[in-house]
């Protein structure tokens, strides 16, 4: 059964990073071909919650996660219909996830990604990511929990997925209740049916195997268990034979649509770790446990959309590095961005703190 297991999860890694690379050739962003911090910030615009107009586009991928791992769930009798775990401080730490997310311009899975293709300023959000959740394994080792989750009426776990299937049909029939990128990011995309079939299947992957780029490095911590590390090294294996493949693997400082101001490249990604592991579980399988009931990954899921509304309404996503026309160089995190990420990491070290008191407060009483 284990060797099954793990067969399952290096399988949902190799097709997670073909999927990117393939995607990447087929329209979708340089060194972006499946990143859903990015893609949930186009989505946030593609609903006008932000007006940054490069970054506009209701990505099917996010839908199919959704839709693939609740098609799943129901099939293998795996819906449970849950939630009331600290809602509020859920869409608070969703929200700093993707603002830190958007200082170092993408998630966890963008950053394996962006190491695959040679990106150097990636590693250094790798040692940061670690960083952040081996900070967060020490909370959850002395107590930290966001408490108990309820059952909840059934209708709730429907309405997430619901909402991705009106999305679909929105962003297929190009209706004008949604916004399109006509330049930028939001305006480079595979076509609609390959990215939706590709997310289908990897959603239906990864709800049976629990891939999770911040679980991989929590388990390694808490119980030197290697069991979902070999999903992340398979899809940065992939990603990896893939940019070779297509000519797309060089060491640079900083790849497309990045950033090299390394010292926030890694506090940016200590952040996203941190506040992954308090919440358990990076973006992806936020996205993933939203699809099968979760009702408290759907209030994360929630908090992350405002989090890149918030970032682009405030100017607090960081820019990326270009050369002007002059030859100097340009973009980068903003000052504003900065500070929200140290805020961000005060406010979470608190959550964490209180939240460990609070336990202890409970069990003397």
């Amino acid at each position: 059964m284990r060797f099954k297991n793990k067969l399952l999860i290096i399988i949902s890694g190799l097709l997670i990073g073909a999927a990117a690379i393939i995607l990447m050739t087929q329209g979708n962003p340089a060194n972006m071909g499946f990143c859903l911090a990015c893609f949930l910030r186009d989505t946030a615009g593609a609903l006008k919650l932000h007006q940054a107009a490069v970054v506009q586009y209701a990505r099917p991928e996010v839908i199919g996660l959704v839709l693939g791992s609740f098609i799943i769930s129901l099939v293998k009798k795996e819906f449970r219909v849950q939630g009331g775990s600290a809602p509020f401080l859920r869409l608070v730490m969703g929200a700093i996830l993707m603002i830190a997310a958007l200082v170092f311009l993408g998630c966890p899975l963008r950053m394996v990604l962006r190491m695959a293709a040679g990106d150097l300023s990636a590693y250094l959000g790798l040692l940061g990511f670690i960083a952040g959740i081996f900070v967060g394994t020490q909370f959850l080792k002395r107590g930290f929990s966001l408490g108990r989750t309820y059952a909840q009426p059934k209708i709730s776990g429907y309405i997430f997925p619901a909402i991705q299937l009106f999305l679909l049909v929105l962003l297929m029939t190009g209706s004008s209740l949604l916004a399109f990128s006509e330049s930028g990011p939001g305006a480079a995309h595979a076509p609609v049916l390959l990215a939706l079939g590709f997310a289908l299947v990897i959603g239906v992957l990864n709800q049976q195997s629990r891939i999770c780029q911040a679980g991989c490095f929590r388990d390694l911590f808490l119980i030197q268990d290697f069991h979902l590390f070999w999903g992340t090294l398979a899809i940065f294996i992939a990603a990896l034979i893939g940019n070779l493949i297509i000519g797309n693997f060089e060491f640079v400082a900083y790849g497309p649509i990045a950033h090299q101001d390394w010292l926030w490249n890694f506090l940016s990604m200590l952040a996203v770790g941190l506040a992954s592991t308090l919440l358990g579980g990076c973006p992806m399988r936020q996205l993933i446990l939203s699809g099968t009931g979760n009702i408290d990954s759907v209030i994360t899921v929630i908090g992350m959309v405002l989090g890149a509304a918030f970032a682009h309404n405030m100017g607090l996503a960081s820019a990326p590095n270009k050369l002007d026309e002059a030859g100097q160089l340009v973009g980068g995190p903003s000052l504003a961005g900065k500070f929200a990420v140290v805020a961000g990491l005060i406010i979470l070290v608190v959550i964490a703190l209180q939240k460990r008191q609070v336990k202890q407060v409970e069990r003397k009483i």
